[in-house]
């Protein structure tokens, strides 16, 4: 959606038989839902590409991309291309908290668990870097206790559920700790922690300021806040989706990813650090 704004056509997922030629200039879209920084993380679900297969198939991409312009323009693209990672969340709801006791909530506590993800997550970036990224948007985790799945599962009438919005307020500052770090090492503003977090409490917290009717009723989904399971042909469907703030039990809905965009592009140092994208775009434009 930020493609959108920034006027780029959008990309194809990588694995797209129509991503060829020229497509292959314009970027790609590697992404795989329900991963994790962890392994472990989404092992419920088949045949998803987890960080590691997603990076050899990067890889491979800038090989059929070298093919395409040449080595020289095809490290340029890369070098010059703007990257989302958006990585965590998972951890939380499909690892740590899937069951009333799960084998990593055995393991560590929730700020140890939350330390070790960020210990990964270092690896994960400096692998990213190691193979050419040098424009990096780094989220943190939403408000993982505020989703309708959480409300429906695990509160009594609707709060935020305490637990995750702690773990959330834990993993997140450690999260732009360790991207200033990485940038100081470096010695250039490579990564940029995006705070997820407060953008989506925005719209969470007070609905009717931003044109919402709702922030805990999903517009697609079943049972209590529409929160239970997925948003299939015999779930409830809402009459107007750009009145809720979740389009189902777990992802906002196309308008609130909007009001995400704009604070990726304007918003302040608290919630983009060390930059926001106008910025970024700006300092680049110079660059390359």
């Amino acid at each position: 959606m930020s493609g959108q704004h920034i006027g780029s056509e959008p990309t194809l997922p990588y694995l797209s038989p129509q991503l060829t030629g020229q497509k292959l200039l314009v970027g790609a879209n590697f992404a795989s839902a329900g991963i994790g920084i962890l392994n472990d993380t989404g092992i419920q679900f088949v045949g998803i590409l987890r960080m590691f297969q997603q990076f050899a198939l990067f890889e491979q991409y800038q090989q059929r991309l070298t093919a395409e312009v040449g080595a020289a323009q095809a490290k340029r693209i890369v070098n010059g291309a703007l990257v989302l990672m958006t990585l965590g969340g998972n951890d939380f709801v499909n690892n740590y908290f899937l069951t009333p006791v799960s084998a990593r909530s055995r393991q560590f506590t929730v700020p140890q668990y939350c330390r070790y993800l960020i210990t990964e997550y270092r690896k994960i970036l400096t692998r990213l870097y190691e193979l050419g990224a040098r424009r990096v948007l780094v989220t943190g985790t939403g408000p993982l206790g505020c989703v309708p799945s959480q409300l429906a599962t695990r509160s009594s009438n609707g709060e935020c559920v305490p637990e995750l919005q702690q773990a959330a307020q834990i993993f997140n500052p450690l999260l732009v700790q360790m991207t200033t770090e990485i940038n100081s090492q470096v010695g250039s503003d490579v990564f940029v922690a995006v705070n997820a977090f407060q953008m989506n409490m925005n719209f969470i917290t007070d609905p009717q300021r931003f044109g919402f009717v709702t922030s805990k009723i999903a517009c697609c989904g079943q049972g209590r806040f529409n929160g239970v399971g997925l948003c299939t042909s015999v779930s409830n469907l809402c009459p107007n989706r750009d009145t809720y703030t979740f389009w189902d039990p777990y992802h906002p809905s196309q308008r609130a990813l909007g009001f995400i965009v704009q604070d990726i592009f304007s918003g302040t140092s608290d919630i983009m650090t060390p930059m926001n994208l106008s910025t970024i775009m700006a300092v680049d434009s110079n660059i390359y």
